[in-house]
């Protein structure tokens, strides 16, 4: 996965080594609202914006906030429930009622369909792009981490979760990041695997939201505040900002920004030094 530069970094390279739960003030200044009714939204290395409308209409925005693409075939899955934009050039749409995922490229033309049910997988919460242009899912009724390619084949398969631990995961998210694979539940926290499908560590850092990945950092949120943990030292810096996260839909940091959902748009945050 690309490196996403989070607007963190500048922010923890000035701050020295702390211990967790210290609590840091945020000052954000706002640079722009998109207003709209969005259920969703997604930002990619690049600055492209991806706004998803309540009809599941796709809307793609450039770095200057410009129209570059529209995704309109709304009928035919049902609601999407998730985009994964880490390759700009290779745009994943989830549809989790068909367990069906479809390929656009960055005119968000559709090039490919995967009905991940022909090939078994009948139940996946959790989807994502692969370090090797092919696809990771989480099956839940087989509770294992499996590879495909872009016919739907089986590259490879994680042990049953059922066999490797004692609690039920059913991660949310999927993150392919640092030549490891991060799966999230909200509830247990983080699980850790190498590209093979074998388990490596678990990191208990539950109920947090908007989770990602950057560098050795592992970011998120909750109604009160913003959290980087650091997978090497395994201190964790806590931000308190000055806008109010608990009326936020989803919150993301990209590039030297934050955007914040919420109800009536989408606003784009800088920090104010």
């Amino acid at each position: 996965m690309g490196r996403i530069i989070l607007i963190y970094f500048f922010i923890f390279t000035l701050i020295p080594a702390v211990n967790a739960a210290r609590d840091t003030t945020l000052h954000l200044v706002n640079q722009k609202i998109i207003p709209g009714e969005y259920i969703n939204f997604y930002t990619d290395n690049l600055g492209n914006i991806f706004l998803v409308s309540k009809n599941n209409q796709v809307k793609k925005l450039n770095q200057d906030l410009d129209s570059a693409g529209v995704f309109n075939d709304v009928r035919r899955y049902g609601n999407i429930y998730s985009l994964d934009v880490t390759n700009p050039l290779k745009i994943l749409v989830y549809y989790k009622d068909f367990t069906t995922i479809l390929v656009l490229d960055r005119f968000l033309n559709v090039r490919n369909t995967i009905d991940l049910r022909k090939f078994g997988i009948l139940q996946a919460k959790a989807v994502a792009q692969s370090y090797d242009n092919n696809y990771w899912v989480f099956d839940e009724l087989d509770n294992a981490i499996k590879k495909i390619d872009d016919y739907g084949n089986v590259l490879l398969q994680s042990s049953d979760f059922r066999i490797l631990f004692s609690e039920q995961y059913t991660p949310s998210s999927i993150i392919d990041a640092n030549g490891l694979l991060y799966l999230y539940d909200e509830k247990r926290g983080w699980l850790v695997f190498d590209y093979y499908g074998t388990y490596k560590q678990h990191i208990d850092l539950s109920n947090r939201k908007d989770v990602q990945i950057s560098d050795n950092q592992l970011i998120a949120r909750d109604s009160l505040y913003f959290y980087s943990f650091n997978t090497k030292s395994f201190n964790e810096i806590k931000l308190s900002p000055d806008i109010n996260l608990s009326v936020a839909i989803k919150v993301q940091q990209t590039l030297n920004k934050i955007f914040v959902l919420q109800k009536d748009g989408l606003s784009v945050y800088t920090i104010n030094k």
